[in-house]
């Protein structure tokens, strides 16, 4: 059929892998929040977000609520969430973000992905200086008039504002997420995405050979089941 025949292939491939890791990865979200406060949305903030993240990667509204009934049976497995710390080749800072039912196994994964690709997994806390926690909410931009909410988001901690392709990013400390939120929702702005990010504060620039070599790691902890989210500091 041709090579650009198994060129569209693979992307499409590329892009259900990545749609199924999310639902995936939302779909913990939601287990975690309804274990440790319910199934209620309006009562629970944490599954509130998880729902509204899990809607901004398209997951359908049946599979969120076969999510948040399977949480709610006894027969649920609980996750708990664990953060390894470590560095791929050339010195690029790695922090990987698990939520899991089986603690050896995934250790035991992380472990491996560094290893394999001339990485090390080091020890918890060990690269605080490198990332900061952060806050950061988008949105559509839609009719939505910026000049009339910054300050007001500056006043609720908001610390940097960007726009791009018609998506407003909103990074503010990692301790004002709730209050930014609760503005959202006092607003009735839709977000597309609510999360605590770690973003890095210095950076490692890698030139294309080297980058090979640290995407190896990166890929192969994103493509892991248990891994929720990996963050790294290559330029």
């Amino acid at each position: 059929m041709g090579r650009a025949f198994e060129f569209r292939r693979a992307r499409k491939e590329k892009r259900w892998d990545k749609m199924a890791k999310a639902f995936t990865r939302w779909g913990k979200e939601i287990a975690i929040s309804v274990k440790q406060s319910g199934p209620d949305p309006a009562n629970n903030p944490r599954l509130r977000t998880a729902i509204q993240n899990a809607k901004g990667v398209n997951m359908p509204k049946d599979r969120i609520e076969a999510a948040i009934k399977k949480a709610s049976s006894k027969d649920q497995d609980s996750y708990v969430e664990l953060v390894y710390e470590g560095y791929a080749p050339h010195g690029v800072a790695v922090i990987v973000e698990t939520a899991t039912d089986n603690q050896n196994r995934t250790v035991a994964n992380v472990r491996m992905h560094f290893n394999k690709n001339g990485g090390s997994l080091g020890t918890n806390g060990a690269l605080d200086f490198v990332f900061d926690r952060k806050s950061v909410f988008t949105f559509e931009a839609g009719e939505i008039s910026l000049d009339e909410i910054e300050l007001e988001l500056i006043d609720f901690g908001a610390e940097e504002i960007e726009t791009e392709d018609g998506k407003v990013t909103v990074y503010a400390p990692y301790d004002q997420f709730a209050g930014i939120q609760k503005y959202f929702d006092q607003k009735a702005i839709a977000v597309i995405s609510a999360e605590l990010q770690r973003i890095p504060n210095t950076f490692v620039e890698v030139n294309d050979d080297q980058l090979d070599e640290v995407l190896k790691v990166i890929d192969g902890l994103e493509e892991d089941d248990d891994v929720q989210a990996v963050y790294h500091n290559m330029k």
